[in-house]
């Protein structure tokens, strides 16, 4: 399988973001020769009609979903209707239409935040729709669960080949470092690196700083996509009763851990501050990753390091 579809026409959804970048970089580096990909300006994956459309007229043979409406807490409560809705149309059109036009293999990406709030640590694949989700990005959740049930739906009524990977959070060149609507790590970049700057006293972070976190370097997303793309079929997933695999480092830290290794590695050095009015959002978020490495994957990039190359890129391109 593998020699056959680096030959295959490879249709990427959402190349322009961080993850869309990583994953088309990834598939160059691999020998992957007919790419396909569009601008949002080109094909709004939200409109039905579009995207069959183009599946007609360009017929992708394999399919990679990274396309996605995505950002951090502020932005995941304040557009709840737009994170349910734009996700929900962009995903069912994606796969339906991949259905319809016979599509060989499909990789969907969700997030880590499917698992409920309170979901046993680390998180295992089975626990998947056990409790109630974490109120802040519930709808996007709910629409990223509902890409994982099409996958495995559309391979039980109809054979299709089409799986899912959840990865933990992702950061690197790319990132949006837009403070209303970034993750938690790009705002930090951004905030103490304005701070060193402008010789601010003191920076002042959302929460209590006590919440774990797991981070992932994008390039290391792209390889596992990769990986499971041509190694993984969906018949060893749903026949073992696997719905989807966990992609991460297995490892945490905490937020306030973050924030000094950040401000370490930006060069800032005033003060921390905690605003512990704002909300936290789920205590601990760590992946169980024993099923991708026990098939033979596992991440390349630590934590330091990936910082590092991210803060490199930053500078590089707002500066």
């Amino acid at each position: 399988m593998v020699g056959s579809l680096k030959n295959k026409k490879t249709y990427l959804a959402g190349h322009n973001g961080m993850v869309g970048s990583a994953i088309y970089k990834e598939l160059v580096k691999s020998g992957y020769k007919n790419i396909v990909i569009k601008d949002f300006s080109e094909l709004d994956l939200r409109n039905q009609s579009d995207v069959l459309k183009f599946f007609e007229a360009e017929k992708p043979e394999v399919v990679i979903i990274a396309a996605a409406k995505v950002g951090g807490i502020l932005a995941n409560n304040t557009y709840r209707a737009e994170f349910i809705y734009d996700n929900l149309m962009i995903e069912s059109n994606l796969i339906h239409s991949s259905y319809l036009n016979k599509v060989e293999k499909l990789v969907f990406l969700g997030s880590s935040c499917i698992y409920p709030k309170l979901a046993p640590q680390p998180l295992k694949e089975e626990y998947l729709l056990t409790d109630t989700l974490e109120f802040t990005n519930e709808p996007y959740a709910i629409a990223k669960i509902a890409g994982i049930k099409l996958c495995e739906n559309y391979y039980r009524q109809y054979g299709c080949d089409f799986i899912s990977a959840m990865p933990t959070n992702l950061y690197g060149p790319n990132d949006n470092f837009n403070l209303q609507t970034s993750h938690v790590l790009p705002a930090l970049i951004r905030k103490f690196h304005e701070a060193k700057i402008e010789q601010k006293e003191s920076v002042t972070i959302w929460g209590t700083g006590k919440p774990l976190r797991e981070f992932m370097f994008v390039e290391d997303l792209a390889h596992a996509i990769i990986f499971m793309m041509e190694k993984i079929n969906a018949e060893d997933l749903y026949e073992n009763k696997i719905t989807h695999l966990n992609v991460g480092t297995g490892k945490d830290i905490t937020i306030s851990d973050l924030a000094n290794l950040i401000s370490d590695i930006v060069g800032y050095k005033g003060k921390i501050d905690y605003d512990t009015t704002k909300p936290d959002g789920t205590p601990r978020k760590l992946m169980d990753v024993t099923r991708l490495n026990s098939l033979g994957w596992k991440y390349k990039t630590e934590l330091d390091e990936g910082i590092r190359l991210t803060y490199k890129w930053f500078v590089e391109k707002y500066h």
